[in-house]
This record gives C-alpha cells, sequence and structure tokens, in this order.
C-alpha cells in the first residue's frame, strides 16, 4: 500500500467528509475537535505534573509529604482530685 494521503486520495477524502458532515457543520466539527485536543493536552500535562511531583517526592528525602491530621481525643470532663467540688464557690 502506498501512502493514502497524497494526491487523489486526499481530495476523495476530503469531498466525503464535505458529502457525509455537510458544510454547514465543518465548522463546528473542527472547533470540536481542537477544544477536545486541547483539554486532551491540558489533562496530559497535568498528569505529567503529578507524577513529576510524585517522582521526586519519593527520591528527594527533604520533601515532606502532607499529613492529614488524625482525630482529636474526646475530652474527658471528670476532676484531677476526686474530693474537690466540681465548681469552685465564689461567694466567699
Amino acid at each position: 500500500m502506498g501512502n493514502l494521503f497524497a494526491g487523489p486520495h486526499l481530495w476523495i477524502l476530503l469531498i466525503v467528509i464535505l458529502l457525509l458532515f455537510g458544510a454547514a457543520k465543518l465548522p463546528a466539527l473542527a472547533k470540536s475537535m481542537g477544544q477536545s485536543a486541547r483539554i486532551f493536552k491540558g489533562e496530559m500535562k497535568a498528569m505529567k505534573d503529578d507524577d513529576g511531583t510524585a517522582t521526586a517526592a519519593a527520591a528527594d528525602p527533604t520533601v515532606v509529604a502532607p499529613v492529614t491530621p488524625a482525630a482529636p481525643a474526646p475530652v474527658q470532663s471528670t476532676p484531677a482530685d476526686p474530693a474537690a467540688p466540681a465548681v469552685p464557690d465564689t461567694k466567699s
């Protein structure tokens, strides 16, 4: 098989696309394909950035990974001295 996208093959392919989609829909089709390609490129860049930071954090011991705080311990309301009153007397 030779080069399918050279000479008359390309013109035939363009004519078939024009007949299938119509001249009015081609600009909208090209715009949506461009937006899809832009989104795909952005997502691929974000994935590479995420992989780069994860790899750098694993390779560099000075990089500290964020730590999620644990749930706080429940507060106990027992007085330190069981003989002492729970509420101090302020009427003196």
